[in-house]
């Protein structure tokens, strides 16, 4: 399911239109971003919680030329599921 398939299945089952679904989705990921951004995590209790991991920095290798390089140490989105969601999947 992509984003315009996700609009229209919560406008179908809600019945509310899908402009203001698509507004109300985009204001809950722009919110998203901006929280993990700033390092803090989102829980939305029984799907799940969006938080910011550190990747350490590793060595790997240049696909091109096998050359050996260093990979910098970086910050990643990462999500945990909670039990509704696991739940429901199982």
């Amino acid at each position: 399911m992509n984003k315009t398939e996700l609009i229209a299945d919560v406008a179908e089952k809600t019945d509310i239109p899908k402009a203001t679904i698509a507004r109300v989705l985009e204001a809950v990921l722009d919110s998203t971003g901006s929280a993990l951004k700033l390092g803090d995590s989102v829980t939305l209790v029984g799907f799940g919680t969006f938080y910011v991991s550190t990747r350490a920095a590793r060595s790997g290798r240049n696909p091109r030329n096998g050359e050996e390089i260093r990979i910098a140490a970086a910050q990643v989105p990462r999500f945990r599921a909670g039990k509704g969601l696991k739940d429901a999947v199982n």
